[in-house]
């Protein structure tokens, strides 16, 4: 009996146990279950910025401001649209720092199709916390230039080239991206297309659209404020951030087509008002405007050859003004301000501006810079409308003559006369006969009879 018992009684003990496990653990599986999906549905709000221009300062001041708006609106990512054919190099840095130390990911996405992240926009996709490109979009050519796209020399190329390689060595690493690569785009001006760059390890990323990438970002995952987070597509929000006038202003001005239109009004306003002082309103639109240029043509990648042609065809405009030259001077002023064109913004990694701004905007200038210099042509060969030379040819009206000198009207006033020289010292106008002015010196004109009444 007793053993009977004690074998019941364990048995019973083992179901009990077995009953409270099983009980316990259908109680946390789903718990369990349920805490990652609730992970995975909370909300991810993307703050979306657009840098589709040259790296400047606008563009480093747009990053700062998105960046700090990001904080301010609680966004968890930072999606930055890109399209640049490089920038200053002091400026990239601003930019790649401003990445580094950004309390939430910075997601950069060369699109849409066309665009390109060259020069400096490839330190800034080494810098992101996420890279990705569209189809047809390509990165590259990232070796440093001088001023004006000229070559630096060999110290300077070399000390710059160093400097930015070990940019490159850090922030590659700190990302997990392929240096060796990266290292080639300055040595050598190395470019990728979008599929390359994928392979290479030069990009995360190759997506069509914003919806594609964040989908993409969410099945593989990404650190959220120090964890890992998995998230799905519709539960990505975005916003788009809105620089303000002054980023407008500013990205307006440091169009290179926008820098190249100001320069040649600017120089045609000056031209106009050093030929015609005083008119003020040539003068002040076109100062204003050359001044706009000329701070543009410091920050983008200038040709200082194609600079000096613009300037120089328009003097030879001038010339022309002064110069008998037979058009001459007029069509070498076409001919380097066309040049000219085609050189301001061309060097590495710029192809320079379309010929369908060039044509119509030398063609227009030219124009108005010849019509210039046919008026004040004009004007020159015009007789003097005001003043002492502008009696003579005047006809006048005798009052009084005597002994070869008398009083003369002209024009409402009263003159001393004289005979003119070459006329018979008998000529004495009678009082009310009209003669003609043919020359003037000092308070005394000089008439004679009108030309029918002469013999």
């Amino acid at each position: 009996m007793c053993w009977r018992f004690s074998t019941r009684c364990g048995m019973r003990k083992a179901l009990a146990a077995l009953m409270l496990f099983l009980l316990a653990t259908g109680l946390a599986l789903p718990a369990v279950a349920q805490a990652p999906d609730q992970n995975q549905a909370k909300p991810v709000t993307v703050l979306e910025a657009t840098l589709a221009a040259s790296i400047s300062l606008a563009q480093a001041d747009m990053l700062d401001e998105a960046l700090e708006k990001a904080g301010a609106v609680g966004a968890d990512i930072l999606l930055v649209r890109l399209d640049t054919p490089g920038g200053s190099i002091a400026t990239m840095r601003r930019m790649v720092a401003a990445m580094l130390n950004a309390r939430i990911p910075v997601v950069l996405w060369v699109a849409p199709s066309g665009a390109r992240a060259a020069s400096a926009g490839v330190f800034l996709m080494a810098a992101a916390t996420v890279s990705a490109m569209a189809p047809q979009t390509t990165i590259g050519s990232a070796s440093p230039i001088g001023p004006g796209g000229q070559e630096l020399d060999k110290t300077a190329a070399k000390k710059t080239q160093n400097d930015l390689e070990s940019l490159l060595r850090g922030v590659t690493a700190l990302r997990g991206r392929n240096t060796a690569w990266f290292r080639s785009a300055v040595t050598e001006a190395s470019n990728l297309t979008a599929d390359e760059a994928v392979r290479e390890r030069v990009v995360d990323y190759i997506a069509v659209s914003r919806e594609d990438l964040f989908a993409q970002i969410g099945r593989r995952g990404l650190s959220l404020g120090g964890v890992v987070r998995h998230f799905d597509i519709k539960d990505v929000s975005f916003t788009t951030f809105d620089p303000g006038p002054t980023y407008r202003f500013f990205s307006w001005l440091l169009d290179p087509q926008i820098a190249y239109m100001l320069l040649l009004l600017g120089v045609a306003g000056v031209f106009f008002e050093l030929i015609s002082p005083g008119v003020i309103l040539p003068g002040v639109v076109g100062g204003l405007s050359l001044l706009l240029a000329l701070y543009a043509l410091t920050v983008l990648p200038t040709n200082a050859a194609g600079l000096l042609l613009l300037l120089f065809g328009a003097g030879l405009f001038v010339l022309e003004i002064h110069v008998t030259s037979y058009g001459l001077l007029s069509v070498a002023g076409v001919a380097s301000l066309f040049i000219g064109s085609l050189l301001l913004f061309r060097s590495e990694g710029h192809g320079g501006l379309p010929l369908d701004v060039i044509l119509p905007t030398v063609i227009g200038v030219s124009l108005l810079l010849l019509g210039g210099v046919w008026l004040l042509s004009r004007a020159q060969r015009l007789r003097p409308r005001s003043g002492l030379d502008a009696l003579v040819g005047q006809p006048a009206e005798v009052r009084h003559w005597q002994a070869g000198a008398g009083k003369v009207f002209v024009r409402g006033e009263l003159w001393n006369a004289v005979a003119a020289s070459g006329l018979p010292k008998d000529f004495s106008p009678a009082s009310g006969q009209t003669v003609v002015v043919v020359a003037a010196s000092g308070m005394t004109l000089a008439v004679a009879p009108p030309p029918s009444s002469q013999p």
